[in-house]
This record gives C-alpha cells, structure tokens and sequence, in this order.
C-alpha cells in the first residue's frame, strides 16, 4: 500500500503536474496567436464583418460542431490521455489520426486504457504521429497535387472522396473487435436517428453518450469487462 501511494506521489509529480502546466501554457499560447491575423486585417485592411454577420456565421458553425465541444474531451479522454488530450487537440486531426495512433500503440505494448502505462504509451503514440504527420504534411504541400495529377481521375476521387471514412472504419473496426457486444449499438443509434432525420448535434450526442450508457448497463450486468 505505502509502495502504490509513493508511486501515485511520483507519478503525479514527474508527470500530471508538467503535462497539466506546459499543457495549459501551449494551449493559452495557441489561443492567443489565434488573433494577430484577424487584428492585422482591421487594423490594416479596415476589414471588420458586421456583428449580426459573424453570430450567423457562428450559430450555423455551432450548429454543426457545437456537440464536438461536449463529446469530443470526454470520449476521446480515455484512449489520449491527459497529455494526449493536449497535443491532440492542439495539433488536431484527433478522430483520424492521433487518437487511432494512440490505441495502437497502448494494444501494441499490451497496457490496459485508462492505466498510467497506457497514458504514457498512447502519448508516446500520438507524439510519433505528429512528427511523421508535420513531415508528411510537408511533403504533401510540394508533391501531393502533383501527385494525384498523375493517376487517372477515377483514382484521385476516390483518394479524396473515401480516405476519410476509410479510417473512420478502420477505427470503429479497430474498437469493434474489442468490444464486440457493443458494436451493434454503437452503429444501429446514428443510423436510425440519421433515418428520422434528426439534427446531426443531436446524432452525436446520442451515439457517444447512448453507447456509453449501454456499456455501462452491459458492464453492470457482468456481460462486459
């Protein structure tokens, strides 16, 4: 007991507490160099958008990806990590790229989520993503139109049509196969409120928070571990 309590001591002091102070400082830095170009064209450019022009612009932006604001931390919280939660968000990219990277390497070491082993490893995980993403990135920059200019068009649509919901598959088969019982639900609730048309918010809410509930009542009853 006086062994796991001094480990909790020193995890928190050579891990939580640096990740939780560089993690805020990057974050408030980030935030704040969010506004040097919008000054710089009203400043310069005398561009300003009228008030009621920019609430529009927000509430339809809002209405699309206000639910990411609540799902976002909280489901994506237990494969990234507190760390992880930081750069992913800093970085972006989180739903197909760090937070995949991240389960593969927690299950690649064998470490159970939600363990101080998994924290460290997932963002040793997501850090290896984003140095290779910000190389890949670059070169994509030079050579990447160039690139799809050589196949033929078929091939260059499908490139930039599916890629993205081909990892997205990817990742709910990744999580399918370790929760199976699980999979059906978390499929059957987006695609019957998609059938009923109901706002896309209100798909995304249900599919995290409804699968989550349905985990914890299959977890209750001993069907899941």
């Amino acid at each position: 007991m006086a062994n796991e309590q001094i480990n909790e001591q020193k995890y928190n002091e050579v891990w939580m507490k640096p990740v939780i102070r560089i993690g805020m400082i990057t974050m408030l830095i980030a935030c704040l160099l969010s506004f040097p170009p919008l000054i710089y064209l009203y400043v310069v450019h005398g561009v300003l958008p009228p008030f009621a022009q920019s609430m529009t612009a927000w509430v339809l932006v809002a209405s699309v990806f206000g639910a990411f604001y609540i799902v976002e931390p909280i489901s994506y919280y237990p494969i990234l990590g507190l760390a992880g939660t930081y750069i992913s968000f800093l970085s972006g990219n989180i739903s197909n790229l760090r937070l995949p990277c991240s389960a593969m390497a927690q299950e690649v070491v064998g470490v159970q989520e939600g363990t101080k082993q998994a924290e460290i490893i997932g963002t040793m995980g997501i850090v290896g993503s984003v140095i290779v993403n910000l190389i890949g990135v670059t070169l994509a920059a030079f050579v990447g139109t160039w690139l799809l200019g050589l196949f033929p068009k078929f091939v260059a649509d499908a490139f930039r049509q599916y890629t993205a919901p081909a990892i997205f598959g990817a990742v709910f088969g990744q999580f399918s196969m370790r929760q199976p019982k699980l999979a059906p639900f978390a499929l059957a609730i987006p695609l019957g409120l998609l059938y009923i048309k109901a706002p896309i918010w209100l798909v995304i809410l249900a599919a995290v928070f409804g699968t989550i509930a349905i985990a914890r009542v299959f977890y209750k009853m001993k069907l899941i571990h």
